[in-house]
């Protein structure tokens, strides 16, 4: 079963106000284990990023208006999340200005199964901060390079929150086809599991044939 986590940043809040889609970040998951299958791009949103995105994101105008524009990846994009569930966080923020690129450009809204990690995270956890950072510390998940909010950071982020959330231990093991280095089977957690082998009946009473023989020669020496 194949999923999309996904996250984007934006020029702030609200589509009514004009704001538009400024990264678009996608990881898949294959059985909830990451993939090499990733989508990432930067866009020109063809307007001044509001202060308050400004500050979670730190894209600038400058750097921003040097990258394609979101038609330009569309298609790309689209045929990323083809058929795939897709994963995310407060999922009416990013289906909303998905949806409303994809309106600007005359084209249908995404009619993908959706779902939304926050619901999952407010109805597990009713009355508990439910954002990323939160979750992240929760499930004691190193959040440490999420400096700013970024998009496949967060996607990252996400998908081992995502797997915690749904109470599936997150994947350790790549059982996959190609080589490994020591160095990175020393990095993994394995664990290890004894086999317990119980004594047979002879050997159990060989077993009090010794200890009555070697309490009885102690005690009368």
């Amino acid at each position: 079963m194949k999923e999309i986590v996904l996250d984007t940043e934006t020029t702030g809040i609200s589509i009514k106000e004009g704001h538009r889609i400024v990264e678009i970040g996608c990881i898949e998951l294959d059985n909830l284990i990451p993939t090499k299958n990733k989508f990432h791009c930067y866009l020109n949103p063809e307007r001044k990023v509001s202060e308050k995105a400004f500050e979670v994101h730190g894209y600038n105008d400058d750097f921003l208006s040097k990258q394609k524009k979101f038609s330009e990846i569309v298609e790309d994009f689209l045929e990323f999340i083809k058929d795939k569930k897709i994963v995310i966080h407060n999922a009416e923020f990013d289906l909303s200005h998905i949806n409303n690129e994809l309106k600007i450009m005359g084209k249908k809204e995404i009619n993908n199964e959706i779902i939304d990690t926050l619901i999952l995270a407010r109805d597990k956890f009713p009355g508990s901060p439910s954002n990323l950072d939160a979750l992240c510390k929760r499930y004691r998940i190193d959040n440490s390079r999420r400096t700013k909010h970024t998009a496949l950071v967060d996607c990252d982020l996400l998908a081992k929150v995502y797997i915690n959330l749904i109470d599936q231990k997150e994947p350790t093991l790549n059982f996959s086809t190609e080589e490994k280095t020591s160095k990175q089977f020393s990095d993994e957690k394995i664990d290890y599991f004894k086999k317990v082998i119980l004594p047979t009946k002879e050997e159990l009473q060989k077993h009090n044939d010794f200890l009555k023989s070697h309490l009885k020669k102690n005690f009368f020496n």
